[in-house]
């Protein structure tokens, strides 16, 4: 008997950010890292790693929001990214507080040119 794979990341918080931002336009969600990804023209802007969000703030304002409660360096790889943040559930408890988030991040992703669409594998 074959079982479905478990997702592991917050499907609660995956349905939350994708009733903020599963209208705008450009947005799509990808599988990505073992857990769920939200792009904007092709750039990540967020995501899920089990029940944390990650966002993409920029290098600019990394420094700032990494002073913001419940916020802390994304180190996915076991190094810190410079740009990336990961979010606690703590700091998302809120619909505004998860809109403010995701707002800083698709306004930096915004800022970066469109990936160009890879041509199908044949």
């Amino acid at each position: 008997m074959r079982y479905a794979p478990r997702m592991s990341y917050d499907e609660k918080l995956a349905k939350r950010i994708q009733k903020q931002v599963g209208r705008a336009k450009g947005v799509t969600s990808k599988a990505m890292f073992g857990g769920i990804a939200w792009l904007l023209g092709g750039n990540m802007f967020a995501g899920i790693v089990k029940d944390e969000l990650m966002v993409r703030v920029g290098p600019e304002r990394h420094a700032e929001l990494l002073r913001e409660p419940c916020a802390r360096p994304m180190d996915f790889t076991g190094r810190p990214m410079k740009g990336y943040l990961f979010v606690e559930p703590g700091g998302v408890k809120s619909e505004k507080d998860l809109g403010r988030w995701l707002q800083r991040a698709t306004e930096f992703v915004a800022t970066l040119p469109a990936k160009k669409k890879k041509a199908a594998r044949r």
